[in-house]
């Protein structure tokens, strides 16, 4: 009688615990990918779920976007630069079923494709590049993992391009080509004035030459100019028109 008591006990403590865990929540930004038997049986959540337990088994997946730091990989660049590039991944799942039936494990498969496709495009593409055309290049890198993880379920949404680090001697190097290309437009800018200088310069002799009185006006202009200053002794040079003019 006693062993029966004890066996009804158990009995009714095991339909109590199947009883419970048959009952899951899902967060609203969960979803619970169902299997019967094996078999993929459907996608269920948020909320209140029910589980049959033995039967089915569930898989939760978390459907916010996870960020994803992808480690500093050595690139060499299309002109034989070697650098060093990290980068930062937002993605998220958007069909739970394929994030778990079509790979293993989404997240290992992201970030393993995220680090080979970072050193093939950048590859691709010379230093100059890296720098200046950042936005360019993250637009590359996503659009090819958009397309390569569409199989799994994911949608990457954004990739950014963290830090591109260079040698010491490279630095120098950059360094010493922004000075040499900052004194060459400075010579450019200087050549340039002296050219329109000489052009006015020009202008203004054929416009002198047309006129004897304004070059005679002119030269006694200068002469009140050097008069002005403090030096007691002028000596100027007489030009022959003007003794013309005085002899006449």
């Amino acid at each position: 009688m006693f062993e029966i008591e004890m066996f009804t006990g158990a009995f009714i403590v095991l339909v109590i615990v199947l009883l419970l865990s048959m009952f899951r929540v899902l967060r609203e930004y969960e979803r619970g990918v169902i299997f019967m038997l094996g078999r993929f049986y459907r996608v269920k959540g948020p909320g209140l779920i029910i589980i049959i337990p033995v039967l089915q088994q569930m898989v939760r997946v978390d459907l916010r976007t996870l960020v994803m730091d992808v480690p500093t990989q050595d690139v060499i660049s299309r002109d034989n630069v070697s650098v060093q590039v990290n980068a930062v991944i937002y993605f998220r799942v958007v069909d739970p079923e394929r994030a778990i039936i079509q790979v293993e494990n989404y997240l290992e498969a992201t970030s393993q494709l995220s680090q080979t496709t970072l050193r093939s495009v950048l590859g691709q593409h010379d230093l100059d590049d890296m720098l200046a055309e950042r936005d360019r290049l993250n637009d590359d890198i996503q659009s090819i993992l958009d397309k390569q993880t569409e199989a799994w379920g994911v949608k990457v949404a954004n990739v950014e391009i963290k830090h591109v680090d260079l040698n010491e001697s490279m630095v120098r190097a950059i360094a010493k080509q922004a000075e040499a290309e900052r004194e060459r437009r400075a010579k450019v800018i200087h050549a340039m004035g002296e050219a329109e200088a000489a052009e006015k310069l020009a202008e203004a002799a054929k416009m002198l030459a047309t006129e004897e009185s304004a070059i005679q006006l002119r030269y006694l202009q200068t002469l009140v100019e050097i008069a002005g200053d403090k030096s007691s002794t002028i000596v100027f040079p007489l030009p022959v028109d003007i003794m013309k003019k005085f002899t006449s």
